[in-house]
């Protein structure tokens, strides 16, 4: 069993205990230890809890051009989410749909959040959006201050904070300012 196995069965063990008699599906990350570079996003959305797997609906689509167009491959990358179960509410129609992680959501998370960091060691992070960007740095930073440039935190490689692949989706003028920040880091990780 690795260690990214055994990893999965404690934190599929914990969970269960706290979600007992819900039908929570934990998602979790995807790629190579020792990675690059590790991408975290928020938390995973209808498309990413059916198929069990990161980035997969959506916004893994706008992330998987965008990583194109600067010669990323998702092979080369960990992908995983800084809250591992799909965030819901439902609608006056009864609708399920997706939310943002609350405060509790993302403080339940870190300690395992923290723990896939470790076991991945990657040589940079890159978080997507701003539930990851605090969840991951512990500060209350905005994507809007912080993106496109690196940043330190204690005990962690460089971290590079971009928006989440989903804003250009409701915000398509940020199609260009998201491509120069992945152009920026794509530069730096092609020049290691």
């Amino acid at each position: 069993m690795s260690v990214f196995d055994k990893y999965r069965e404690a934190c599929s063990a914990f969970f269960a205990q706290l979600f007992v008699g819900e039908s929570r599906i934990l998602v979790f990350g995807e790629g190579a230890a020792g990675a690059r570079l590790m991408l975290i996003g928020e938390a995973p959305g209808e498309q990413e809890t059916l198929a069990g797997r990161p980035f997969v609906g959506k916004a893994g689509k706008n992330l998987d051009q965008f990583l194109e167009a600067v010669q990323l491959n998702r092979s080369q990358l960990y992908i995983t989410n800084a809250v591992k179960v799909r965030p819901t509410k439902v609608s006056a129609k009864g609708r399920v749909s997706n939310r943002p992680p609350t405060r509790e959501e993302i403080t339940l998370f870190q300690p395992w959040l923290a723990r896939e960091i470790n076991l991945v060691e990657p040589g940079a992070i890159a978080t997507l959006g701003n539930v990851a960007l605090r969840a991951v740095t512990g500060k209350a930073l905005s994507i809007g201050q912080a993106h496109g440039r690196w940043l330190e935190a204690e005990g962690l490689p460089p971290i590079f904070p971009l928006y989440h692949p989903a804003s250009v989706i409701y915000n398509p003028a940020l199609a260009v300012c998201y491509a120069d920040d992945l152009s920026v880091l794509a530069g730096e990780l092609l020049s290691q």
